[in-house]
């Protein structure tokens, strides 16, 4: 059993030397060096710390009070806390909902995920949007930087880089069916980190699903005869598994295709685009986006570090669809001739708006041969 150390002092300390001191929440600071990204949602500090997107990174939430309505497990997006660690002004450790069934502190605890409350998140918000994403580590005491400690520490942590090998640790190691109430499509998935989310709008719009490992061959695929094929979300860089990206590019042009998040890059780059990481990345629920085909505007939920580079899509068949209206970059792709289309940002939310749903029941009009055009 873990024990917990509540209160007792602890020094966030960044790959470029900055310091924050404050108080350990839940797990004991373990200084394993994390990649430090920030979530500007207001609620549903939960899905986020059990989205496997979040594997290998150090969570800032830049809403000051975090742990108000405890944990409950029918909220989870996947089996267990998959975040490295959490950053917040404020933890609460005595919530209050008629849902809760644990203080998001003792769950911490018991899962092995340390804290650090105490510090100005505002300010370190800024910070890694004026010096984009870094490397961090939580360490126990109060660190300073005349410290022998401080120079050990910060050395081994300019020497870290962010996990390569994160979609093996979360995508589920075995093929699993899952049996919808109407069994009107048959869906392959490819499971990168999948939300239980996705998983939970698939079978609410009648799809059965096959839910196969990220390493899966396109033969393996195909042998269940799928309907259609979707590829998850998940943590990391598109370019650390190129296994799965040449398994879409043999399945492109045969059976509609629909990815989200990290699926939406793998699918880019198995058409033969780029894709590169971002300053300090999407994350949080209020990303506003342009439908380019309607000129709607959408509200999203979006936690990704990497986006597609626009220049690479020539001569790849694809076409913007949709576009971030806060720095333009590319949140949605469709091909040209090939049933296939995908987007930067998360439909299912789970935290976040709902304006996006309806892109599932595009991707069921794609197994029912509709064209893409016509799925408007």
């Amino acid at each position: 059993m873990i024990q917990m150390t509540n209160g007792a002092p602890c020094t966030l300390l960044l790959a470029d030397g900055l310091l924050f001191h404050g108080r350990s929440f839940g797990a004991p600071p373990d200084g394993r060096p994390l990649e430090l990204v920030f979530n500007t949602s207001m609620t549903g500090y939960q899905e986020i710390l059990t989205d496997p997107s979040y594997t290998g990174q150090s969570i800032v939430m830049s809403y000051p009070l975090i742990g108000n309505y405890g944990m409950n497990a029918e909220d989870d997006e996947s089996a267990c806390l998959r975040a490295g660690a959490l950053i917040v002004r404020e933890a609460n450790p005595d919530p209050s909902n008629f849902r809760s069934r644990n203080p998001l502190p003792d769950v911490m605890a018991a899962q092995g995920v340390p804290g650090i409350e105490g510090i100005d998140t505002r300010m370190l918000v800024r910070h890694i949007r004026a010096n984009g994403t870094q490397m961090a580590v939580l360490l126990p005491g109060t660190i300073q930087e005349e410290d022998p400690t401080f120079s050990d520490a910060l050395a081994s942590l300019r020497k870290a880089k962010p996990w390569t090998d994160s979609v093996s640790l979360v995508s589920q190691p075995e093929t699993t069916s899952y049996a919808s109430a109407f069994h009107w499509y048959k869906v392959a998935v490819i499971d990168c980190g999948i939300k239980e989310n996705i998983l939970r709008s698939l079978l609410a719009g009648g799809a059965d699903v096959v839910r196969f490992p990220w390493n899966t061959s396109a033969a393996e695929i195909e042998a269940i005869r799928p309907d259609g094929i979707f590829i998850s979300n998940g943590p990391g860089d598109p370019a650390d598994i190129p296994e799965t990206a040449r398994t879409i590019a043999a399945l492109l042009g045969r059976y509609p295709i629909f990815g989200i998040c990290l699926g939406h890059q793998l699918i880019a780059r198995a058409y033969g685009a780029r894709t590169y990481k971002l300053h300090f990345g999407h994350r949080g629920g209020n990303h506003p986006v342009m439908n380019l085909l309607t000129g709607k505007i959408e509200i999203t939920s979006q936690n990704h570090s990497y986006a597609v580079e626009e220049e690479s899509l020539a001569d790849t068949g694809l076409y913007v669809t949709h576009r971030n209206l806060l720095d333009g970059t590319i949140e949605g792709l469709a091909h040209r001739t090939d049933p296939t289309f995908s987007v930067q940002y998360h439909p299912e939310s789970a935290p976040g708006p709902q304006d996006s749903a309806y892109l599932f029941s595009r991707f069921y009009r794609l197994m029912e041969g509709k064209t893409y055009a016509e799925t408007y």
